[in-house]
C-alpha cells in the first residue's frame, strides 16, 4: 500500500500559518512567544499543559555549558543536557558527536554536487553507506565511544574529498561556504573537540538568528538521524534505494545553511517524512522478503534450563548470524527489548534454541542484564552505560559503541558463544511457562478488517487505540500503563515499538479478547514496523470510504528519541492529525512552530488519563 503524502499546496498552507503566528506581535521574529491553543485550552507557551518550559531551552543564555545537547524527549530539565547526557553521554562523546553532523552535513553537499554532476548509484554506495552508519552512531543511547566516532569522521573526510574529486572530474559545480570547505583530516582528538564547541546547537542557532527556522531545523536533523536508522537496518539486508538517498543528502544539504527560508525549511522537515515513509515500506518489505511474514506466535517469557545468550536491539540480522552460530552448541538465545517481534517471522523461529524472550524495555537493562547468566549482544539502540557487574559479559556490533566493551566485527560470535558455555546458564526451566502474544503485522491484521469493521458496526469494539512508541525512564510514562488499563474493555488496543512494555505485562490485561473473539492487544512489532500501522490505518479508512481523521482510532504516542521524530514527521506528512505526544513535548520545538503544529494538526501533550480517554472516546 503506496502511503499518501501532503500535497506541496498544504506545505505552503503551513508556510503560511507559520507567517501568521510569527505576524501577531511586533516583536522579532526570533524572539516571539504567543499563546497557544491545546486541546481547546489558550494557554501560554511556558504553561503548556506538559508541566515543561519548552521555549527557555531556544531563548535563554547558558553560561558555558560543557555540552548541550536536547535531542531526546529526557533531556535535563526539558530544557538540554548540559554537564553530562541524562542518557549517560558524557560532553566529550556529546562534542565529537556534533562534529560527527557537521561532517555529515559537509558530506551531503558534495554528494549532492556529485549526484546532480552525474554520478551513478554505484559510485554513491560508499558516501551512502558511511552517511547512514554514521547519523546512525549519534542517535540516543547509541555510541558513547568518542573514538569510534572520531573515526566516523575521519572516514567521513576521505569519502568527501573523493566526491569532491569526482565532482571535478565530471565538470561539476562546487558548492561553496565554510561547511562544504570543511577539512578535519589532520586534527587530532583535542582538536576536534575544540572544534564541535563551535558548531554546537547554541552556536548554530545563533549564527542562524530565527529562533522558528532552528527549531525546523532540529526537527528535520532528529528526523532525519532516526530516517537514516531505519535505512541502516534496510541496508544490512541488502536493500538501499539511490532516491532515497539522494533525499536524506539533500535534507542535510539543507539543514547545512544558515539561511532564514521559513518554507524552504518546513517543506525539508515535511520531506523527512516523506522520505521516511518510503524507507519503512522498504524495510517491512526486507523483513518479510529474508525472514518469512509474521504471524502471530506465542513466545515463551520465562526461562529454560541451559546456557544462554541474550541479544538486545533490533537488527533481526544479525539475530539470524546468531542463531545459525548458536545451532548445535548447547546454547540457548532469548531475545530482549525490541527483538521481541523476532519471534513472530518463520525463518527465525524455525530455529528451536530460539527459546523465549527475556526482560522488558531498554530502560531496565541495567538490572536485567545484571541478572541474566550469560552473555549479552546489542545490536542497536538503545544501550547504557553498563554496571561493572555486567560489562565483560557486555558486546556491541554495528553501529553500537561503549568504551571498553568488545566490538564483534564481521559478524563473528565465537567468543561470544565461548563466553556463554563457562557461564552458569538457567539452572532449571520454570514451569507453568508464561506466554505473550507477537505477530499482528499488517499482512495478519488486514484479512481480519471485516471482521474488525463489523465489530465497529455492530458496537463489539467502541474504538480503536494505536499506543506505542519508544519508552523511557521517566515515572510519568506510567500514563501509558494506566491508560490501556483504563480505557473500556470494548476498545481494541494495537501497539509497537518498547512503550508496549508498559502494558503488555499487566495482569489486568493478559489474555483479554473482545465479544467476537478477537484479541484484545494485537502487537504490531517493532518501532520498524511503523508502517504496518499506517497500512491499517489506511485500509481500513479505504473499506469505509473516509479518511484516517474519520476513523474511530486514536493515536497515543510515547516520544522519546530521534526514530520517534522520524514517525511522527511520516504521520504529519501523511496528514494524520489529534495525535496525543507524550509525556512530553520535544524541547527543540519552540511556542511558534507548536502553535501551528496545534492548529492544523491538533496534535497535543498526553495529560490525565481519564480526561484523555473521555475526550479520545468522544474522536477528540
Amino acid at each position: 500500500v503506496a502511503p499518501h503524502y501532503l500535497p506541496h499546496r498544504t506545505i505552503s498552507m503551513l508556510s503560511r500559518a507559520l507567517k501568521q503566528v510569527l505576524s501577531r506581535t511586533s516583536l522579532p521574529a526570533s524572539r516571539k512567544a504567543i499563546a497557544c491553543n491545546v486541546g481547546g485550552i489558550s494557554v501560554l507557551p511556558s504553561r503548556l499543559p506538559t508541566g515543561r518550559n519548552m521555549s527557555k531551552a531556544a531563548n535563554s543564555t547558558i553560561s558555558n555549558p560543557t555540552m548541550f545537547c536536547r535531542q531526546c524527549e529526557q533531556t535535563q530539565d526539558h530544557i538540554a543536557c548540559r554537564a553530562v547526557g541524562i542518557c549517560g553521554k558524557s560532553p566529550e562523546t556529546s562534542t565529537m558527536q556534533d562534529v560527527l553532523m557537521h561532517t555529515v552535513k559537509s558530506l551531503s553537499l558534495w554528494a549532492v554536487a556529485a549526484r546532480e554532476a552525474g554520478a551513478s548509484a554505484d559510485e554513491m554506495k560508499k558516501a551512502n553507506s558511511w552517511t547512514l552508519s554514521s547519523v546512525f552512531s549519534t542517535l540516543t543511547n547509541v555510541n558513547f565511544d568518542e573514538s569510534r566516532i572520531e573515526e566516523y569522521v575521519k572516514e567521513g573526510m576521505a569519502i568527501k574529498r573523493d566526491l569532491e574529486e569526482m565532482v571535478r572530474a565530471k565538470g561539476g559545480i562546487a558548492p561553496d561556504g565554510d561547511v562544504a570547505r570543511l577539512d578535519l583530516s589532520k586534527m587530532g582528538t583535542d582538536e576536534l573537540e575544540d572544534f564541535g564547541y563551535t558548531v554546537s546547537i547554541p552556536e548554530l542557532q545563533k549564527a542562524m538568528g530565527n529562533d522558528e527556522c532552528f527549531s525546523l531545523v532540529e526537527i528535520a536533523t532528529y528526523g532525519a538521524k532516526g530516517a537514516c536508522a531505519y535505512a541502516a537496518h534496510c541496508r544490512q539486508l541488502g536493500y538501499m534505494d539511490e532516491d532515497v538517498m539522494s533525499g536524506i543528502h539533500h535534507v542535510f544539504d539543507k539543514v547545512a545553511s544558515s539561511d532564514q527560508d521559513m518554507e524552504g525549511l518546513l517543506v525539508n522537515a515535511l520531506h523527512v517524512g516523506e522520505l521516511n515513509g518510503k524507507i519503512l515500506e522498504m524495510l517491512d518489505t526486507a523483513h518479510a522478503a529474508s525472514f518469512g511474514a509474521p504471524e502471530p506466535s506465542q513466545v515463551k517469557v520465562t526461562a529454560t534450563a541451559g546456557k544462554c545468550i541474550l541479544i538486545s536491539g533490533h537488527d533481526l540480522l544479525d539475530l539470524e548470524k546468531l542463531l545459525k552460530q548458536t545451532e548445535g552448541t548447547g546454547v540457548n538465545v532469548y531475545t530482549h527489548g525490541e527483538m521481541l517481534p523476532a519471534h513472530s517471522y518463520p525463518g527465525l523461529k524455525k530455529y528451536h534454541h530460539l527459546v523465549g524472550n527475556y526482560g522488558t524495555a531498554w530502560q531496565n537493562q541495567k538490572f536485567e542484564f545484571a541478572l541474566f547468566p550469560g552473555p549479552v549482544v546489542v545490536t542497536t539502540n538503545c544501550i547504557l552505560e553498563p554496571r561493572r557487574k555486567y560489562k565483560d559479559r557486555l558486546y556491541s556490533v554495528n553501529e553500537v559503541g561503549v568504551a571498553g566493551v568488545k566490538h564483534i566485527k564481521n559478524g563473528d560470535y565465537s567468543e561470544v558463544i565461548e563466553q556463554a558455555q563457562s557461564c552458569k546458564g538457567f539452572p532449571r526451566t520454570i514451569e507453568p511457562a508464561e506466554y505473550l502474544t507477537v505477530g499482528f503485522n499488517h499482512r495478519a491484521v488486514l484479512p481480519l478488517a471485516g471482521e474488525v469493521i463489523n465489530a465497529v458496526q455492530n458496537g463489539h469494539i467502541s474504538r480503536i487505540f494505536l499506543i506505542g512508541g519508544c519508552d523511557g525512564s521517566q515515572f510519568d510514562r506510567n500514563y501509558f500503563t494506566e491508560l490501556a488499563e483504563e480505557l473500556p474493555d470494548d476498545t481494541l488496543i494495537l501497539t509497537l515499538g518498547c512503550a508496549k512494555n508498559r502494558f503488555i505485562h499487566s495482569e489486568r490485561l493478559l489474555g483479554q479478547t473482545l465479544a467476537n473473539g478477537m484479541p484484545r492487544i494485537l502487537d504490531m512489532g517493532q518501532c520498524n514496523d511503523s508502517y504496518s500501522a499506517i497500512v491499517v490505518a489506511s485500509e481500513l479508512a479505504k473499506a469505509l470510504n473516509c479518511t484516517v481523521n474519520d476513523l474511530p482510532l486514536s493515536l497515543c504516542l510515547s516520544h522519546l528519541e530521534q526514530k520517534a521524530a522520524a514517525v511522527l514527521l511520516t504521520l504529519l506528512q501523511m496528514g494524520f492529525k489529534n495525535i496525543r505526544l507524550g509525556t512530553s513535548l520535544p524541547a527543540y520545538i519552540t511556542p511558534n512552530v507548536l502553535d501551528v503544529l496545534v492548529q492544523n494538526y491538533n496534535i497535543m501533550p498526553t495529560g490525565d488519563v481519564q480526561g484523555d480517554i473521555k475526550m479520545m472516546m468522544e474522536g477528540k
